[in-house]
């Protein structure tokens, strides 16, 4: 026993005379993470809730530098453009007052005039069948009063049926004339509503607050081309420099109010604007390369209703610009997120490691996207495309006529800057994000409390 508490008070000194050494290097690399997170615990949102602040004041100057100029710019084209004291342009062609009715009885037959009779029973040969119905007006002159309306059954022409709410066109006549009357359309307000209240509803579940926020910048948008982008074409203005101006206006207020302001953002709206000026300038080179006028169908429809001219070109190349908006923030706001999520993952890496892996995230994105594009472009032009393959023509016919041929410059433009999209975000949130301070530990205060259980585990391995 003696021998053992001799062994035991020699080997007892001897760890400690050689474990003691050992300990002083360890610990001074250890104060360089400390004092890096000296600066971190300033930061009382810098949570995950959201980014950091720009960890310099240069990087804010930089910003807004480059962001309020173009900002400012916005703002005095919406002043300059918008018709201020103008009247509102009127049709060439009266369009009537719309009143809203339920069809109560429809029943198919042979067209015949009010006072005309059929002489037998079957209907003459090559004559058109006809629909008659009865109307009852819901609003209007004459609410609550039923009227009898005569409808072409054509290919053409909708199919109507009893207990159809129906709307009419009332061309100023008597009200209680049925010949001041004419059936044009469906009502399709509750349909839109609780499909709008659908979508809200998604939205705000899966977003929570930053879902309401979406809805409102949505708000803001549409409110922007419903009381700018419209009345200042109508008005004459050049409509490419409309939707230049209108785009940037909704690009500001969709992304700030959605993601906040931070640096985040603001790089999300550089990397945006500079791929929607690409996709406007490879526009206007191309659309004048492949002589494309914009005088499509419901462009001309569309100039006789005004009955004066307007840029049909520019008003092609104004689609192109505002179409690819809402593709150009999902891609550059996913890459900013990329690349602020990689950099607080491992605030150790540098501005050339977040650019590589963000990058390959990119990659994949931009596959989607285009894809998404291609599909949204085609979807919509798929009449036309139906229209021309019946021709009998050759493909490169086909592909090279106006219709088709703006559906391809507008896909393949937008293309273009979705790709450009990627690695100039990318850089550009690099750089920005690499010199941001991020907490080397964000789950929170429990991390910095531990600093005496890694001294047992260090000296177990020594042992």
């Amino acid at each position: 026993m003696a021998s053992d508490d001799i062994a035991e008070a020699e080997t007892g000194p001897i760890r400690r005379i050689t474990g003691e050494p050992p300990r002083v290097p360890r610990r001074e690399p250890a104060k360089p993470p400390a004092r890096r997170r000296a600066p971190a615990t300033g930061h009382g949102h810098g949570h995950g809730h959201g980014p950091a602040a720009p960890a310099s004041r240069r990087v804010r100057r930089l910003l807004a530098w480059l962001l309020i100029p173009i900002a400012a710019a916005a703002v005095a084209g919406m002043i300059v453009l918008y018709p201020w004291g103008k009247a509102k342009p009127a049709g060439a062609y009266e369009q009537g007052v719309p009143v809203r009715g339920t069809i109560v009885t429809a029943l198919s037959g042979p067209c015949l005039a009010p006072g005309q009779v059929q002489v037998g029973s079957e209907p003459q040969p090559g004559q058109k069948p006809c629909l008659t119905t009865d109307v009852q007006l819901t609003d209007g002159a004459a609410a609550g009063t039923s009227i009898k309306l005569i409808v072409p059954i054509e290919p053409s022409t909708p199919r109507f049926s009893a207990g159809d709410k129906v709307v009419l066109s009332y061309n100023g006549g008597d009200a209680k004339d049925p010949s001041s009357y004419q059936i044009v359309d469906f009502q399709r307000g509750v349909p839109l509503v609780l499909l709008a209240a659908l979508f809200a509803v998604a939205v705000v579940v899966l977003g929570r607050w930053q879902g309401v926020a979406a809805l409102g910048a949505l708000v803001m948008s549409f409110v922007v081309l419903v009381l700018f982008v419209l009345p200042s074409i109508l008005a004459g203005e050049n409509p490419l420099l409309v939707a230049i101006v209108g785009a940037g206006v909704i690009m500001f207020v969709a992304l700030y109010v959605t993601h906040g302001l931070s640096a985040r953002t603001s790089v999300a709206v550089l990397g945006t604007m500079a791929s929607l000026a690409l996709i406007g300038v490879l526009s206007v080179i191309f659309s004048v390369a492949a002589s494309l006028t914009g005088l499509d169908d419901e462009t001309s429809t569309l100039i006789g209703t005004l009955g004066h001219g307007i840029d049909a070109r520019g008003l092609l190349l104004a689609g192109i610009v505002i179409g690819a908006l809402g593709v150009l923030d999902d891609v550059t706001v996913t890459q900013t997120s990329a690349v602020w999520e990689l950099r607080r993952a491992n605030p150790d890496l540098g501005w050339r490691e977040l650019y590589r892996s963000a990058l390959r995230i990119g990659r994949d994105h931009v596959g989607s996207a285009v894809n998404t594009l291609v599909m949204a472009y085609a979807g919509a032009a798929l009449p036309v495309m139906l229209y021309s393959s019946l021709s009998g023509v050759g493909l490169g016919a086909i592909l090279s006529s106006q219709d088709v041929a703006e559906e391809i410059v507008r896909t393949l433009a937008g293309s273009v800057g979705i790709v450009a999209a990627v690695p100039v975000t990318t850089v550009l949130a690099a750089l920005i994000a690499s010199r941001e301070t991020v907490p080397r530990d964000h789950n929170s205060h429990r991390s910095k409390h531990k600093p005496q259980v890694k001294a047992p585990v260090s000296s177990r391995q020594e042992a």
